[in-house]
C-alpha cells in the first residue's frame, strides 16, 4: 500500500483562531498554543515519535514476530573475535596474501590473528568465542550470519545504511518504517525508542521518520542515568495537574481538528497533535515503564551492570509493553572503533555485553516473549583481518558477520561465510537491504509492497533491492 506523501504549507504564525472567540484564547496563534502546552512535557512532546494504538492492515501476511529489538554495536565489532574463526591466521601471521589487497578506509600491513579460542557450543555446536561465555550458552538460540556486506567503509554512510537503508540522509530509517507500517501495540507509549548513553556519529537522523509522518520517528532517550525522571527530562508539569493538562489537550485537540476540518489532512499538524496526546499519557505510564527498580534484585543481577546492561534491561520492559521497535546504541560515539589497542578493548567491550545479551535471550524465552520479539545484533560494519598502527583493525565492509535471535528466525545455526581469512563474504552473501527485506518479512510485511509514496516516487525501506534469506526464517 502506498502513502500519500503531500504536505499542507504549514499554518502562518500570524493565522489567529479568532473563530473561538468566546474563549480567552481566541488571541494566540495555534503554533503559540502548541509551544505552551509542549512546554510542560519537554523533549517528549518534541520527538514527535508516537504511534497511535493498534496494529496497522498494512501486514501482508500471518507474522512471525511482533516487536524488534536492535542490539547496535556501533563503531563495528571485529567478527573473527567473536562468531567467524579463522585459524589461518595464526598460520600466516604477518603475511599479506592478494586477498588483502581491498580498499578500505586506511592502510593496513599483515595478517593480525586473535587472540581469543572458539569453541563449539549449545548442541548445535556453533563456534562462539572465549570472549562471550555466557552468550555461548545461548547459542542454540542464534542465527549467526557470517556473510553480511555493505557498501561503504566509513561510519557515516554505514551507519545510514544499515539504519536507514540508504546512505543518503533525507530517508526514513528502518524502525519509522516499522512503526508506520505496524503502528503500535500501546497507545500510552512511543512506538519506537532509541536507548544511547550518548550520541551516536550522525545522532538524530539515524532514527528520522524523514518524509514519513513524524510520529514515527524515533524516541531519543539517553540512559546514562537510569531513573525515570533522569531518563525523560521535564516529564512532568509541575505548573498544572493531570486535570487541567486533560483540559488544555482536549482544547488543543478541539482546535486542531476544526484546523484540519477547513484545510484537510496536514501529516505535520497530525503528527504534533498525536505527540501532544501520548506525551500527556505517558506522564502516568513512563515511570513505571522506565523504572528498573521495579525489577527484582535476581533480575537485575542477571543482566549485570553497565550502561549497556541497562538498556537490555529497559529494552525487555519496552518488548513486553509493546513498543515495536528498540534500539540498544552500545554507546557515545563509536566504542567499538578499535584502530589501536584492539585487543585489549575487544576484551573490554566483550565483557560489558555477554552477560547483558545472554540475560536478554534468557529473560524473554521464560517470558514467552522470545518467540515474538526479533532480536538483531550487529555494527554497520565489521574490521579488518589484517593490522592498523601494528595493534589496531581497519573498517571491512566487505564481509562481517550479524545475528539475528527469536521472532521466527531459525536457531542454532550459521549462514555464509567469508574467504580464509575473513576479508570478504563469499558464500550465500548478505547486504543490508536483504537483512532488512528478512527483518520486515518476519514482521509479516512485504518489503517490495511496504511503500510510501513521496516527490512523485513510491520508496521503501530496501530501496530497488534486498532478497528474503528464507534459509533462515524458521519453519
Amino acid at each position: 500500500m502506498a502513502g500519500s506523501g503531500l504536505m499542507k504549507q504549514p499554518v502562518p504564525d500570524s493565522e489567529q483562531v479568532g473563530w473561538f472567540s468566546a474563549d480567552p484564547v481566541a488571541a494566540l496563534t495555534r503554533r503559540r498554543l502548541i509551544g505552551c502546552l509542549g512546554a510542560g512535557v519537554g523533549s517528549v512532546g518534541l520527538a514527535a515519535a508516537f504511534a497511535d494504538g493498534g496494529d496497522s492492515a498494512l501486514r501482508h501476511f500471518v507474522p512471525r514476530a511482533r516487536r524488534v529489538i536492535h542490539l547496535f554495536m556501533n563503531g563495528g565489532p571485529y567478527q573473527g573475535d567473536f562468531f567467524d574463526p579463522k585459524p589461518l591466521l595464526q598460520k600466516y601471521a604477518g603475511q599479506r596474501p592478494p586477498e588483502a589487497d581491498l580498499r578500505t578506509e586506511r592502510r593496513t600491513a599483515g595478517l593480525l590473528p586473535s587472540p581469543f579460542r572458539f569453541r563449539p557450543c549449545g548442541t548445535s555446536g556453533i563456534p562462539v568465542s572465549s570472549l562471550l561465555p555466557l552468550t555461548g550458552q545461548q547459542a542454540d538460540e542464534l542465527c549467526v550470519l557470517r556473510s553480511t556486506w555493505t557498501d561503504n567503509p566509513n561510519h557515516g554512510p554505514a551507519l545510514l545504511l544499515m539504519n536507514n537503508g540508504t546512505i543518503l540522509p533525507t530517508r526514513p530509517s528502518m524502525g519509522s518504517w516499522l512503526s508506520w507500517g505496524l503502528g503500535s501495540e500501546n497507545r500510552n507509549l512511543p512506538s519506537y525508542v532509541v536507548l544511547c548513553p550518548g550520541k551516536p556519529v550522525r545522532f538524530s537522523i539515524l532514527w528520522t521518520s524523514a518524509f514519513l509522518p513524524g510520529s514515527h520517528q524515533g524516541t531519543y532517550i539517553n540512559h546514562s542515568v537510569p531513573t525515570p525522571e533522569k531518563l525523560i527530562p521535564f516529564l512532568r508539569n509541575e505548573a498544572a495537574g493531570r486535570e487541567m493538562q486533560a483540559a488544555q489537550v482536549e482544547l488543543i485537540s478541539r482546535l486542531n481538528r476544526h484546523q484540519l476540518s477547513r484545510t484537510g489532512p496536514d501529516g505535520q499538524l497530525e503528527g504534533r497533535l498525536q505527540a501532544m496526546e501520548t506525551a500527556f499519557r505517558m506522564q502516568f505510564t513512563a515511570t513505571d515503564a522506565f523504572d528498573l527498580q521495579q525489577e527484582t534484585k535476581a533480575t537485575r543481577e542477571l543482566y549485570g551492570e553497565g550502561h549497556f546492561a541497562s538498556g537490555c534491561l529497559l529494552a525487555r520492559r519496552l518488548s513486553e509493553r509493546g513498543v515495536r521497535f528498540i534500539q540498544v546504541y552500545y554507546g557515545d560515539g563509536q566504542p567499538w572503533d578499535t584502530h589501536s589497542d584492539h585487543n585489549r578493548q575487544a576484551e573490554t567491550l566483550a565483557r560489558s555485553i555477554d552477560r547483558p545479551i545472554a540475560a536478554l535471550l534468557q529473560d524473554l524465552r521464560q517470558r514467552g516473549l522470545l518467540d515474538e520479539t526479533l532480536i538483531l545484533w550487529g555494527g554497520e560494519f565489521g574490521r579488518t583481518p589484517t593490522s592498523e598502527n601494528g595493534s589496531g583493525r581497519d573498517h571491512n565492509h566487505y564481509g562481517f558477520t550479524t545475528w539475528l535471535a527469536g521472532g521466527g528466525v531459525r536457531g542454532g545455526m550459521t549462514y555464509g561465510e567469508t574467504d580464509d581469512f575473513g576479508f570478504r563474504a563469499v558464500q550465500d552473501r548478505v547486504h543490508v537491504h536483504d537483512l532488512h527485506a528478512t527483518m520486515l518479512h518476519l514482521l509479516g510485511l512485504d518489503h517490495e509492497r511496504l511503500t510510501y509514496r513521496y516527490a512523485g516516487r513510491d520508496f521503501r525501506l530496501t530501496d530497488v533491492a534486498g532478497r528474503v534469506l528464507s534459509d533462515v526464517v524458521g519453519g
